[in-house]
């Protein structure tokens, strides 16, 4: 069994998708679409930059689903490849749901161009720049993870948001108390801790703004049921009805992203083969959480050519 997955935020980079769309009118298309939908050209600032304006929130997240989204375009229309035949399930870390959605025709491209960017945007807004902070603690597993963010939260917000892999947990809330984890990490066994150059603390309570900003949005929205099931995020579990799944991606926003869990779930449930589209960030998660399996990155045209070999 196949799972096509599909990566969240820090895989953006200045000129992702220009070699793709160099090589395929597919890609073009696809980049079109959503430079379309935004009204914005994005695909000029995936392919140029500058990588300030790439980084933030509101950018990257449409530019990843994007980029990802050119691979999938290729592999169907150039590779005859349809997603219902080749995967028996979808996944993506955080905005990736919404990638791996829009993969298995639950949402359409436009559509899900607008609410990655709406997401982007209501996510900075949730938090005035500098009064959140995600730090990654590694080699600690999720329980010792939480441990070391309630023993720095001191009455502020801090908790797990991202159970990655066994060695690597991030951690999310005020900026004192994910400041205050670091040096806590090393105390409490955990090999060290790392602030994220990001620019808020995303799935932790604190966005709950954001979260009541993506109910509104996704309720005047179509979303049908995906042609094969997606690994929910918060829970770690195969969804298809189209109600449940609104209802987890409005859950995401403030809770945390379960990936180790996802991975063993799906590995449980005879998944072996995970190829991740557009991007090289969650094969080594994959690996380290289920050791057995196969994972296939896939971004440029090479890869493409590969992976349809082994199809």
């Amino acid at each position: 069994m196949r799972a096509f997955i599909f990566p969240g935020q820090g895989s953006q980079s200045v000129g992702m998708g220009s070699a793709l769309a160099a090589a395929s009118p597919y890609a073009r298309e696809v980049f079109q679409e959503v430079d379309d939908a935004l009204g914005q050209k994005l695909s000029a600032l995936m392919a140029e930059g500058p990588e300030s304006d790439l980084m933030l929130t509101e950018n990257a997240q449409p530019a990843i689903m994007a980029n990802a989204i050119a691979v999938l375009r290729v592999l169907e229309r150039e590779g005859g490849v349809r997603l219902s035949e080749k995967a028996d399930y979808v996944a993506g870390h955080s905005l990736g749901e919404y990638t791996a959605l829009c993969a298995a025709g639950a949402l359409d491209l436009a559509t899900t161009a607008r609410l990655l960017k709406l997401r982007g945007r209501a996510m900075q807004a949730a938090v005035p720049v500098g009064e959140g902070a995600m730090a990654a603690i590694l080699g600690a597993d999720r329980d010792k993870a939480q441990a070391i963010a309630d023993a720095a939260a001191e009455g502020e917000v801090c908790t797990v948001a991202n159970d990655n892999d066994p060695s690597q947990v991030v951690i999310s809330g005020a900026k004192a108390a994910v400041e205050r984890a670091v040096p806590l990490a090393k105390e409490m066994g955990a090999k060290r801790a790392v602030i994220l150059p990001v620019s808020a603390p995303f799935h932790c309570p604190l966005m709950q703004p954001a979260a009541d900003a993506m109910a509104a949005a996704l309720e005047g929205v179509a979303l049908h049921a995906p042609l094969v099931p997606v690994f929910a995020n918060v829970t770690a579990a195969p969804a298809s009805d189209p109600d449940v799944i609104k209802a987890l991606l409005v859950e995401q926003v403030t809770g945390m992203v379960r990936w180790r869990e996802s991975v063993i779930a799906m590995f449980g449930a005879g998944v072996h083969d995970f190829v991740e589209l557009g991007g090289k960030v969650l094969g080594p998660m994959v690996k380290r959480s289920a050791p057995d399996a196969t994972t296939t990155s896939v971004v440029t045209m090479d890869d493409i050519e590969a992976l349809l070999k082994g199809l």
